[in-house]
């Protein structure tokens, strides 16, 4: 077993972290110790394709029920056409990631035309009434660690169990197929403290959500930042001059051009803002890939991605650090779409207290000197 691929030995280990948790709080509050037991012998003997579909559904399950609940607050049945649910105005507001060409008046009459009628919450109010719900929502404020670039801190207002779904983690999503389009490459991480990497190779660039919004907008992921403009954190070797001359930013044409109608104010899109845990903590949430479908469009809204260059897949190979394209679309006859996202799921009981999430950077590149790793051995391997 360990002459196999550290980096999917670390992926499989993972898969059944999250199996085991969100399982368990599938079954809700009246689960015991027997469930517990028969959900680890489960995990034992299922095959990590089978944990991964469960771990794929059981996410999916807590999202339906919340953005059912977002629906109930945020978009009563008789909102200017009583004829209309908000079912037929989520359907009416999708279309075609091309069909969102940003530009030109005709572009704004078509927003304008689309976006469905809500009731004028803030988000401040839709937070609230979400934690109503669900006992729990999330607020940012300032970071309880102690160094001076903690920043910004993500906390859980309320009180959740081992397993719940807690927050998003927002932004445009770019297949190695598109890195070149990312803001500053490809140095992309020096002006940029909000990306994270899926197993896949999936990038999603938080950036440009930021706090989000206090409305129900089409969002193209536009961030006015000229990232290439600015100057680097710390020393710039000549080698990294070399790569900022030769290999800037592709820049997004009229293929590229996207959006959706996405609800701002989402009280969940807020998992960029986990920090790592400070030296002596522990991480209390973790990562879960999530692929959400795109035939579920009664919740498209509630989810705060967009797939850069629409939801065509290209089928890529690796080679080594580098991605190539390789023949056609990955997407055949009969598959559905999706959306490649990630959420935070919570790894113990959590009652109003910070989120912190286990970095894990690559030990094999210099790291902030705030940087305490959490399992020296897991970073290792998810960058192996």
């Amino acid at each position: 077993m360990f002459a196999r691929d550290p980096r999917h030995l670390q992926f499989e280990a993972d898969v059944n972290r999250l199996f085991l948790y969100t399982s368990y709080y599938r079954l809700g509050e009246n689960a015991d110790e027997k469930d517990a037991e028969e959900i680890i012998d489960l995990a034992s003997k299922a095959s990590i394709a089978d944990q991964q579909k469960q771990v794929q559904d059981n996410v999916h399950y807590e999202l339906t029920h919340m953005c059912q609940a977002m629906d109930s607050i945020l978009c009563p049945d008789t909102i200017n056409d009583p004829s209309k649910g908000p079912s037929e105005a989520h359907n009416h507001s999708q279309r075609s990631g091309l069909s969102f060409a940003v530009g030109g008046a005709a572009s704004a009459n078509k927003q304008s035309a689309i976006i469905p009628a809500t009731r004028p919450l803030t988000r401040a109010e839709l937070s609230k009434k979400f934690r109503d719900h669900f006992g729990y929502t999330l607020d940012i404020g300032p970071s309880g660690i102690p160094h001076k670039d903690a920043g910004q801190g993500l906390f859980l207002s309320g009180q959740a169990n081992a397993g719940a779904v807690l927050a998003i983690y927002p932004g445009v999503i770019y297949s190695p197929a598109y890195y070149r389009y990312i803001p500053g490459y490809p140095r992309i991480d020096v002006c940029n403290n909000y990306l994270i990497t899926r197993y896949d190779g999936t990038i999603i660039d938080a950036k440009p959500w930021c706090f989000g919004g206090e409305t129900r907008a089409l969002w193209d992921g536009s961030d006015l930042v000229d990232y290439n403009a600015m100057a680097p954190k710390g020393s710039e070797n000549n080698s990294d001059r070399v790569w900022r001359m030769l290999s800037k930013p592709l820049e997004k044409g009229v293929r590229e051009n996207f959006g959706e109608v996405l609800e701002r104010r989402n009280p969940l899109a807020f998992g960029h803002f986990a920090n790592h845990p400070p030296k002596g903590s522990s991480p209390n949430v973790m990562i879960c890939p999530y692929d959400f479908p795109l035939t579920e469009k009664d919740m498209r809204v509630y989810i705060p991605n967009i797939t850069f260059g629409g939801q065509e897949t290209i089928r890529m190979k690796r080679f080594g650090s580098f991605y190539f394209k390789s023949g056609g679309s990955d997407n055949q006859a009969g598959d559905s779409l999706v959306l490649k996202t990630l959420v935070l799921v919570s790894t113990r009981s959590i009652c109003d207290e910070e989120l912190f999430l286990n970095y894990r950077y690559s030990n094999s590149k210099r790291r902030p000197e705030w940087y305490s790793p959490v399992d020296e051995e897991e970073d290792k391997r998810r960058w192996s």
